[in-house]
């Protein structure tokens, strides 16, 4: 359930690191959206790999933007090989927000060596926002239907790190 974009790819080199931070960066301020750079020398990033968790440990660096307190934190997390696998839900956010995102990620996909895009909302793939709409629509019936036993479930949750879970069970 949910209505998430997922982006997974390698930056072609530093020079493609410097441009899609600052880019990301004009973007968050040209929206006024709050963002932090992030600089850890170790941290621990869980992955997954030909469908098998891997872990990521060691340097990370990239910048983290907020567009939306309905919105996951949009994370451009790069690794000491200048790899990112990230995703954000926007299913909360207006639609508006999931757009924007994907556009951005569009607009700088020359900067990646390879990269792969997976939108469960299907705008990247479309460009058709009523699929889009429809999508959130289907997923919204479903959670209000668990929602509907309140004595079982609850939800949206936010988590502390500003991940959002669907839906809790009692």
């Amino acid at each position: 359930m949910g209505i998430t974009v997922h982006f997974e790819g390698k930056l072609k080199d530093e020079a493609s690191y410097n441009a899609i931070c600052s880019n990301a960066e004009a973007f968050a301020k040209e929206m006024e959206w709050p963002f932090a750079l992030i600089s850890e020398q170790e941290i621990k990033l869980e992955r997954t790999r030909n469908e098998e968790d891997w872990d990521y440990i060691g340097p990370v660096k990239g910048i983290e933007i907020f567009p939306h307190e309905a919105c996951e934190p949009f994370r451009l997390e790069f690794d000491r090989d200048l790899y990112i696998q990230e995703f954000t839900k926007t299913q909360f956010a207006p639609v508006e927000i999931h757009v924007l995102l994907v556009e951005f990620l569009r607009s700088n996909i020359e900067l990646f060596e390879s990269i792969e895009i997976i939108d469960e909302g299907e705008y990247f793939e479309t460009n058709d926002i009523e699929v889009l709409k429809k999508h959130l629509q289907a997923c919204n019936s479903q959670l209000e239907q668990y929602l509907e036993q309140p004595d079982k479930y609850y939800g949206p949750v936010k988590l502390e790190n500003g991940r959002i879970v669907d839906l809790m069970e009692q």
